[in-house]
């Protein structure tokens, strides 16, 4: 690995964060993520400036980052832009740029720790262990695999939950 770039989150943007060192990259989809009148200033200008870059992920990088979160279970907690974001982050991987994702998305954060792509936070402590995610019937316990499309369970008829797991990796 050669180039130390950074992938930025929403909550980046909000944070403020912009580094003055390292070439940093947003997705289209962060920029819809902003709302307030500040961080939409920053970023405006920041992407003006040339110092914040949007680009978007290879079909082949979101299919890898798919494949981890389906095993993980973070498919249930990570939206479309969270997955474009990581997904960005395998593809300057995979042109030997050398990433750190900054977010305070712990689903994001897991699943970057999985994947061996560095991270920090801006306005929280981050995670320290990686957890997977199941779909659990409340009632008679029955475990469902993350892409069970329904609220209840088929046995019994209870909701089901999610409930975080530890994993190893």
């Amino acid at each position: 690995m050669s180039d130390k770039v950074y992938v930025l989150d929403a909550s980046a943007i909000i944070g403020g964060f912009s580094s003055k060192k390292f070439q940093n990259y947003i997705t289209a989809s962060v920029i819809v993520e902003i709302k307030d009148f500040k961080s939409k200033l920053f970023l405006e200008s920041t992407i003006e400036d040339g110092s914040i870059n949007i680009m978007e992920p290879e079909p082949l990088d979101i299919k890898n980052v798919t494949d981890v979160i389906r095993k993980s279970g973070d498919v249930l907690r990570l939206s479309d832009e969270d997955k474009s974001l990581v997904a960005l982050a395998f593809k300057l991987k995979r042109e030997n740029k050398d990433p750190m994702v900054v977010t305070d998305d712990y689903s994001m954060q897991n699943v970057l720790k999985i994947v061996g792509i560095p991270f920090r936070s801006v306005l929280t402590e981050g995670i320290k262990e990686i957890y997977g995610w199941i779909k659990i019937c409340k009632g008679c316990k029955k475990k469902y695999p993350p892409e069970y499309p329904f609220d209840e369970c088929e046995i019994c008829g209870t909701r089901i939950i999610k409930r975080r797991i530890k994993k190893s990796y």
